[in-house]
């Protein structure tokens, strides 16, 4: 009697020979860098369950792979790959041999280095067609081989082995694209001369983890229920994670040009952001549509700045540069291991929900997870510990995508029971039954509604299938790329200066990377230095050393670390305030613009919630002549660091009228007069209670420039000026109008002021008299307040 499973064997081998002899449509596979490791752990066991999957389809299969090598040198490695190819549990035994052996027999091995390698390549492919009488659908080229190898080989391909017309080409690259915007840049446009966008798959493997691929589906199935809180009235934060324990060894070469940020911060978790902020797509099928609203978010997302962010290094990190890339034994990196960020979005959805990006080296856990945290806005009474058993609406109401890992060990879904039941796709994921003995950020898991995948896939075998029906939206174009490049580049170039905190690794790291988020502020948890035996002897900083005085040209001087100057001077405004609000009622104070008072506003901001604020006048030193919601306006900077926090009577706020007459700074329009005018109706005896100013690095202060005519007007309160830079025409208080405040601070901070500060500690001859050596409070007092990079270079 024969066995079933020999009766399976010969129907299937039957359906094979019909597939090979009877199909007509053809797409050619070209696995580029076909040994290296990553096509050994997951490309050749992609490309081998698509064709599995895609077996009785529209179109056949052919794979060929290619390294740089010889087929004598890399044949065998490649075969030997093949052999240990396992199918998905569902396939029968019987029907898995059969399916590899097929797969095999579908695949050859190419060298591909040289044109005349792909000219070969391509008279192959003619060939194959035309002895089988099949017709081409399509060619797709997989790039597993280093970025700075993309131009090259794609212009290999596009002279050598592009399919006739009506056929479609597709070319996957791997990250990393770039490592900035001008890398990225560059890189885009090498591969614009040879390639068309549509031709183009970026490939982000994470988007293919199967709980952040059904992010998109579960909002469209579940809108009903998430239209009314997804939004900054419903959502506390959103979390995006991505822990590791291995180190960075042995890719020391890559880390030392890239760091985390680069290599999942800026790609993973960046475009997982906008899975969750962006507007549900209408037609989840629509990828042009989701790259519009993806687009929409990155046009909303604020500057990053040094201070959204906080970076670290364990401790081995540097001992295993010095070892791979033999750097002498003083060799210190700075580049990070892993990095805290929030980011923030301006719009009317997510206006200050923070979107906080982890990931990091050599850490505690491996886990990865996109956690949406909603606030709660329930008071139950009764306690928890004496309540019937059942899910509470006093705990915490989440929805967790969960890539898989941790605690829980496998890729799922969860939703908080007292949030709502979802809608989910029966086909694809199974609700969990039986829950392992864990907790979910201290929620046991009979909590929660749980999802799993009903065949769990590596994040290749999900996307690769895509590459071949041309859906899009789990790739990255250019567009895309480039956006998520300008985010990114400034916070890098910010942070190139700084140095991380170090480490240990592993368990032993405690709450060392605990970090807090403040309005737009992030900091360590612990502010106390971390003590860790260094490998090499501590730099001492200038400040370590020299004796600070206490005045500086016959004044008040302040000087500490930017942070700690910054905490004094915000503390000293605070006292200010209060004792003029005591004697008078009320304190007007008059700031500058720049960069200068940005971290000063940030501080009040976050901290100084006794600052009498509802008493205080808000009044401008100067202001560029551009529109109010111009970014480089001085009003919009106050607004967006400070005013937006409180609040503080519109009657209070005196923005210097630089827009009048639908036109900018028009003498005729007598702006300054105005100015003025408002001045000595409401300050009393035009004596401001306290003025702040910066100084810029040729002198200058408020809009007050050396060699200005402006300097010599010792009757007008208010003037327009004009800049030696753009935007030019400026409106500043005179410096009569800084002289008669009761009390002046002067700010300066970074090494790039150095030089500025050493020549005005001088006596500076009158000839070269610089604005800031002007201010001379007449009855007041004057403060420097100078940190110690600026004071000592």
């Amino acid at each position: 009697m024969i066995s079933a499973q020999v009766v399976y064997g010969l129907l299937l081998c039957r359906l094979l020979h019909v597939l090979g002899t009877e199909s007509k449509s053809h797409i050619s596979v070209v696995l580029v860098g076909a040994t290296g490791d990553l096509a050994k752990k997951y490309l050749w066991q992609g490309l081998f369950q698509s064709y599995a999957e895609q077996l009785g389809g529209a179109h056949s299969l052919s794979f060929y792979g290619g390294t740089r090598l010889s087929s004598l040198e890399a044949s065998p490695v490649m075969y030997e790959i093949l052999k240990g190819l396992s199918c998905l549990p569902n396939v029968p035994s019987v029907k898995c041999v059969l399916l590899k052996d097929q797969f095999l027999k579908s695949t050859q091995y190419h060298q591909l280095d040289t044109h005349e390698d792909y000219s070969a390549l391509n008279k192959k492919i003619e060939e194959t067609l035309a002895q089988e009488g099949l017709r081409e659908e399509g060619r797709l080229f997989y790039l597993s081989i280093p970025a700075f190898a993309y131009a090259n080989t794609a212009t290999k391909i596009n002279a050598t082995c592009r399919p006739r017309g009506g056929s479609w080409l597709r070319v996957v690259l791997e990250k990393p694209f770039g490592h900035d915007l001008h890398s990225a840049q560059r890189l885009a446009e090498e591969l614009q001369k040879v390639l068309r966008e549509e031709e183009m798959y970026r490939i982000d493997h994470y988007l293919g983890k199967q709980a952040i691929a059904h992010i998109l589906p579960f909002r469209h199935d579940n809108q009903h229920s998430l239209d009314p809180i997804w939004n900054q009235h419903h959502v506390e934060r959103v979390e995006i994670v991505m822990k590791e324990t291995l180190d960075s060894k042995g890719r020391t070469s890559f880390y030392e040009q890239y760091g985390v940020i680069c290599d999942v911060v800026q790609n993973h978790l960046t475009e997982i952001l906008t899975f969750v902020a962006m507007e549900t797509p209408a037609n989840i099928s629509d990828s042009e549509e989701i790259h519009r609203n993806k687009m929409k978010v990155y046009a909303s997302l604020e500057r990053l700045e040094k201070r959204s962010a906080v970076t670290g290094q364990y401790q081995a990190y540097n001992s295993e540069v010095r070892q791979e890339l033999q750097k002498p034994a003083d060799y210190i990196s700075t580049v990070p291991t892993f990095a805290g960020i929030a980011m923030f979005l301006d719009s009317p959805q997510w206006d200050n929900v923070p979107f906080i990006l982890t990931a990091g080296k050599a850490l505690d856990e491996r886990v990865g997870y996109t956690r949406i945290l909603f606030k709660n806005k329930a008071f139950c009474l009764q306690n928890e510990s004496t309540r019937k058993a059942g899910f509470s609406q006093c705990r915490q109401r989440q929805i967790i995508f969960y890539v898989g890992h941790g605690d829980l060990n496998f890729p799922a879904i969860l939703v908080s029971k007292n949030l709502f039941k979802p809608v989910i796709d029966a086909s694809s994921w199974k609700q969990v039954t039986e829950f392992p003995d864990v907790q979910m950020f201290g929620i046991p898991l009979s909590d929660y509604y749980i999802y799993t995948p009903v065949m769990q896939k590596d994040a290749y075998a999900v996307l690769i299938p895509q590459i071949f029906q041309a859906k899009r939206d789990s790739f990255i174009n250019t567009e895309d790329l480039l956006a998520s490049w300008k985010v990114w580049t400034p916070l890098l170039k910010e942070h190139s200066k700084v140095s991380p905190r170090l480490y240990p690794g592993g368990a032993q790291n405690g709450d060392i990377l605990d970090f807090t988020v403040e309005g737009r502020v992030v900091s360590f948890s612990r502010s106390d230095p971390v003590q860790i035996i260094s490998e090499s002897p501590s730099l001492q900083t200038a400040s370590d050393y020299k004796a600070i005085a206490s005045t500086f040209r016959g004044n008040t001087l302040v000087s500490a670390g930017t942070e700690d100057l910054i905490i004094k001077l915000a503390s000293h405004l605070q006292q200010k305030a209060q004792d003029a609000v005591q004697e008078r009622g009320n304190f007007h104070l008059a700031v500058s613009g720049g960069s200068s008072p940005i971290d000063l506003f940030r501080r009040l901001a976050m901290h100084h919630y006794m600052f009498p604020w509802k008493r205080t006048h808000f009044w401008m030193v100067d202001e560029r002549c551009v529109p109010f919601d111009d970014p480089k306006s001085n009003f919009r900077s106050l607004h967006d660091n400070l005013l937006k926090y409180f609040r503080i009577p519109y009657v209070n706020i005196h923005p210097m009228p630089v827009r009048m007459n639908q036109r900018l700074c028009v003498e005729d329009d007598r702006g300054a007069d105005l100015y003025a005018n408002e001045i000595e109706m409401l300050v009393n005896r035009t004596s401001f209670d306290f003025v702040l100013l910066g100084v810029g690095a040729d002198g200058h202060t408020a809009s007050l420039f050396p060699n200005s005519q402006a300097l010599t007007h010792e009757g007008n309160l208010v003037l327009f000026t004009e800049s030696p830079v753009k935007p030019h025409q400026r409106m500043t208080l005179s410096l009569s109008a800084i002289n008669k405040a009761r009390h002046v601070a002067v700010l300066i901070t970074g090494k790039i002021k150095h030089p500025l500060v050493a020549r005005i500690s001088k006596e500076v001859k009158k000839s070269e008299k610089l604005p800031i050596t002007m201010v001379q409070p007449s009855g007041g007092e004057l403060i420097w307040f100078i940190d110690h990079d600026a004071l000592f270079g």
